[in-house]
């Protein structure tokens, strides 16, 4: 008689350790950490994490830190953002989310995520390797732009206890257009992402948003145009679904137990034509609409409108992210760090 081996279930593959700390493409005053994550669809899938650390510093467990995370079709190279964190006593790390920026494969989807609860995996990488460095007893405060602040106050209802406190940079919280708008397209979307969710959709970018930014059409700043392109990457159903999806929730109401700070430009202007006037505003998202968005995360919501602001107002003209900063400062002594 044969006798067969009891059939015992299959291991999951263990997902490789993180890379060490290397220089960032920013320079010697940054170093940057691959993180592996489990694969998906595409296979290989990693998240980067930045920290800020000039070398003439000797390395120290900080009390304090913050996680920023970028937004749509960017990736972290704000150095401004990470020297004003370091002035204020804290140590500072950035996420290049999963396929995004520095952690953007050949094999990849540019920008691509079915669920915004994906991102979970990204966040928790990120915090054990700044824990890592900091200790277990860090504070950490979590900044999100755009869309990395919805990702941000989504993770935040889901994770309950693990940071202290939101800062909010122009963020994502709602379609433009209103709830309307989004209650409208919602079906459609749906649909597209059964059948086809990595199609590209179409979307008309003019390309002002840039031309607001870029040194070479009159901004203040450089940065890799492969990573952030001018069209910019397409929006695919499965992507949009999720970003709906979230919008919904915050929709809602998150009350999230902690302070919120959320700065947005004073006003909008999104037009099909250019004008000189745009270099002052936010062109990407209603900043009205995300006001009254904003009030719905929590019980303890900080608004604060900044004239002059661009949608990432740290790459706005100096009087306003200079404003930006000192309203940040004002509310960190008030609340931030308690």
């Amino acid at each position: 008689m044969t006798t067969v081996p009891p059939v015992t279930p299959e291991e999951p593959s263990p997902t490789p350790a993180a890379s060490a700390w290397v220089e960032d493409i920013l320079g010697p005053d940054y170093q940057s950490r691959t993180l592996p994550l489990p694969e998906d669809e595409e296979g290989e899938v990693v998240a980067t994490v930045v920290r800020y650390r000039p070398p003439a510093e000797e390395p120290r467990r900080a009390a304090r830190a913050v996680l920023y995370v970028h937004g749509w079709n960017d990736y972290f190279f704000q150095t401004g953002l990470a020297e004003y964190w370091h002035g204020q006593g804290a140590a500072f790390y950035a996420l290049d989310l999963r396929k995004y920026g520095r952690s953007l494969r050949p094999h990849h989807t540019p920008n691509y995520v079915a669920n915004l609860r994906t991102y979970d995996e990204d966040l928790d990488a990120a915090l054990a390797a700044m824990h890592e460095d900091l200790g277990p007893r860090a504070r950490v405060m979590l900044m999100g732009h755009s869309t990395g602040g919805l990702v941000g106050v989504l993770w935040a209802r889901r994770h309950p206890g693990r940071i202290t406190g939101l800062v909010l940079n122009s963020p994502w919280l709602e379609l433009t257009g209103s709830s309307v708008m989004r209650t409208l397209s919602t079906p459609v979307v749906q649909q597209l992402a059964r059948i086809q969710p990595k199609s590209p959709m179409l979307n008309i970018d003019p390309g002002f948003y840039s031309r607001t930014i870029l040194a070479e059409h009159g901004g203040e700043w450089t940065y890799d145009q492969a990573w952030r392109p001018t069209p910019y990457f397409p929006i695919r159903p499965g992507w949009l679904q999720a970003i709906l999806t979230g919008h919904a929730q915050v929709a809602r109401g998150l009350d999230l137990p902690l302070p919120i700070f959320m700065a947005a430009s004073a006003r909008s202007l999104i037009l099909p034509r250019w004008r000189e006037e745009m270099r002052e505003v936010d062109t990407v998202l209603d900043v009205d609409l995300l006001a009254r968005r904003a009030v719905l995360l929590g019980p303890l919501v900080t608004v604060v409108r900044i004239p002059g602001g661009l949608h990432d107002l740290t790459l706005s003209a100096r009087p306003a992210r200079e404003r930006f900063y000192g309203e940040l400062s004002r509310w960190l002594t008030a609340y931030g760090w308690n």
